[in-house]
Order: C-alpha cells, then sequence, then structure tokens
C-alpha cells in the first residue's frame, strides 16, 4: 500500500476519530487535561505503528502530564482500538505533542500587535499632515 493510497487516507481518518472518542469519553487518568484533542494520526502502511499528534490546551506541565498519562494508557486505547475498529493489525501507539494550534494562536497575536501598532502610527501622521 502506498503512503498516500485512498485505502491508507481512510484508515488515518477512522483512526483519528476512535483515538478521539477513546480519548474524550473513555480515559479516566486525571493526567489526561480535558481539553485534548488528536490532531491528525498517521497510521504506517503496514498497520504496525501509528503517530497520533495530540494537542493540548494548557501550559507545559499539562501538556506533559497529558502525554505521560496517554503512554500510560496505551495498553488501554489499543484493545479499544481492535474492538472498535475492523483491522488485521492494531498499530502501536506514539504520542507526539503538536504544537501547531498553539503556534497559529501566537503567530495571529503577534500579526494583530503589528498591524495594531501600524494603525496607530498612520493615525498620528494623519493628525500632523492636518496641522
Amino acid at each position: 500500500m502506498r503512503k498516500r493510497s485512498i485505502k491508507n487516507t481512510r484508515v488515518n481518518t477512522e483512526v483519528q476519530r476512535e483515538l478521539s472518542s477513546i480519548i474524550r469519553s473513555g480515559i479516566k487518568d486525571p493526567r489526561v487535561a480535558p481539553w485534548t484533542s488528536v490532531v491528525a494520526a498517521e497510521v504506517a502502511p503496514d498497520l504496525k505503528t501509528c503517530k497520533a499528534y495530540i494537542s493540548v490546551l494548557g501550559d507545559e506541565e499539562e501538556q506533559k502530564n497529558t502525554i505521560e498519562g496517554l503512554r500510560s494508557a496505551e495498553g488501554f486505547i489499543r484493545r479499544e482500538l481492535a474492538r472498535t475498529l475492523n483491522m488485521r493489525n492494531t498499530p502501536e501507539i506514539h504520542f507526539v505533542l503538536d504544537q501547531s494550534i498553539e503556534y497559529g494562536v501566537n503567530m495571529s497575536k503577534k500579526i494583530e500587535e503589528v498591524t495594531k501598532g501600524m494603525t496607530t502610527a498612520e493615525g498620528e501622521n494623519d493628525v500632523e499632515e492636518d496641522n
């Protein structure tokens, strides 16, 4: 199976959806933050491994604790995946912290600050020109 095949894309989507459901409703570990989401899942073509990109809304300590909690619950998560998905092999899951959402929010704030500064500077120039 090719890496970008339709079948692989479908498997990735199904695994992502089921991981989200399991994390949201099945894990009772207090280390896992309530605002945890699965951004993407990449299942290897041989269905042996899966990289799950996890986004956690919170500080670094909450992010670290959430990843540790998910790693400790990996057996439960794999068992639930095997139960809900009809796959030949249940992949070994590697949780990766995805900070792209946080990066995007920070960039938006910086752009807003720069544009606000430009608007203020233009307003001052307009006042000077009027005099």
